[in-house]
C-alpha cells in the first residue's frame, strides 16, 4: 500500500530555511505526480506545490512562489520541499501527497 513519511519540520525564525523530505514506498514513485499540501491551525488544506514524475515540471501556489522549491530523487524514492524566506504565515502541518493519499505530516513553526 502507499506509504508516505514526511520529515524535516521544526521551529525556525522568520526569514529562515528548512528542507522537508518525504520517503515514499508501496508504489512506483518514478511514475507518480507528487505534491505538497499544508494545513495551518484552524484552516483547511492548502495546496503548496506539485512536480511531475521526472521532475521537469513544477508548480507553486502564489503564496510560496519564489521562496519554495520542490524537487525529487527518483533513485531514492524521495520528494523534497526546500523552504526559504519563511514567514509566520507558513506555519502549518506539511503533507506530501499522491492523489488523495497523504502522509502523517510534519509540523513547521515559524516564530521568533
Amino acid at each position: 500500500q502507499v506509504q508516505l513519511v514526511e520529515s524535516g519540520g521544526g521551529l525556525v525564525q522568520p526569514g529562515g530555511s528548512l528542507r522537508l523530505s518525504c520517503a515514499a514506498s508501496g508504489f512506483t514513485f518514478s511514475s507518480a505526480y507528487m505534491s505538497w499540501v499544508r494545513q495551518a491551525p484552524g484552516k483547511g488544506l492548502e495546496w503548496v506545490s506539485s512536480i511531475d514524475s521526472d521532475g521537469t515540471k513544477t508548480y507553486y501556489a502564489d503564496s510560496v512562489k519564489g521562496r519554495f522549491t520542490i524537487s525529487r530523487d527518483n533513485a531514492k524514492n524521495t520528494l523534497y520541499l526546500r523552504m526559504d524566506s519563511l514567514k509566520s504565515e507558513d506555519t502549518a502541518v506539511y503533507y506530501c501527497g499522491k492523489g488523495s493519499e497523504r502522509g502523517q505530516g510534519t509540523q513547521v513553526t515559524v516564530s521568533s
